[in-house]
């Protein structure tokens, strides 16, 4: 990945932020983006001690932002090698209590903000026989209770990613689709709730959860590999093995699982 292009989205904190790192400290030249221009600007100063890095403040859920983002990039350093979409937000609410603007508002940033920043960037993509890289999440391989916006996305972002990487079959395009378990990334304490307000505080032992540094630290591999499928962590690939043969058992042991977060909006 040594002078490769690399752009990411959300990558003000979280999974985002340590994917920037560890590309950074493999010699990755980068273009970073994200809505809180202040958290922005923190992480490509301390980035710009390890690598040349421009950052460029966008909200994914307007396409408007996802073109300039590739413009910017492509103004700067003439190509894109991988574009990593990563930008997302989460919601925690029974669906029949959820305002339907909050799965509205996940839609586009968690799906359109993927598909807006991949159809910018794809002629670039094409070119540099690059990769691709959604973010994904367990939640898209298994629909969760209390997170059906969430999961809904990432079923979607799939979707696109997996009929993108079929239709570009011959032209070299690598295409990889991550699922994360939980990871400990502050994504909770930002998801939406049934109004459509910020759930500030995080219903999950963060603890006891993947770091984003290991998680990036995956991705890259995965990246350098050209990997299609990336799910991580035990129970991740033990939840897809489980759906696939038992999904009535999965769907109760999901369901009496999730029942026990604290201030969980159903109970067992």
């Amino acid at each position: 990945m040594k002078n490769k292009i690399i752009v990411i989205t959300g990558a003000s904190s979280g999974i985002g932020k340590s994917c920037a790192e560890v590309f950074a400290k493999a010699g990755s030249k980068l273009v970073i983006a994200a809505r809180n221009a202040e958290s922005l600007a923190l992480v490509e100063n301390e980035l710009k001690k390890i690598t040349e890095v421009i950052s460029v403040v966008a909200d994914v859920s307007k396409e408007e932002d996802c073109r300039k983002l590739v413009e910017a990039t492509v103004n700067r350093f003439g190509c894109i090698d991988v574009m990593i979409c990563n930008a997302g937000i989460s919601m925690r609410a029974l669906f029949e209590q959820a305002d339907l603007s909050v799965l509205k508002k996940l839609m586009d940033t968690n799906f359109w903000g993927t598909v807006y920043c991949t159809k910018h960037a794809l002629p670039h993509l094409l070119r540099s026989k690059g990769s691709v890289v959604g973010i994904s999440s367990i939640a898209g391989k298994k629909g969760l209770p209390g997170r059906s916006g969430y999961s809904a996305s990432k079923f979607a972002i799939e979707g696109f990613l997996e009929s993108l990487r079929v239709e570009n079959l011959k032209k070299d395009l690598h295409v990889l689709v991550a699922c994360p378990g939980f990871t400990a990334s502050g994504i909770r304490e930002s998801s939406l709730t049934s109004d459509g307000s910020k759930q500030a505080t995080s219903p999950r032992d963060e603890k006891k959860m993947m770091t984003p540094e290991v998680v990036a630290e995956h991705v890259y591999k995965a990246v350098v590999k050209r990997k299609r499928d990336l799910i991580l962590t035990v129970n991740g690939r033990l939840t897809v093995w489980l759906d696939k043969f038992f999904p009535s058992l999965l769907d109760s042991m999901v369901f009496n699982h999730l029942a026990k977060e604290k201030d969980s909006p159903f109970h067992k």
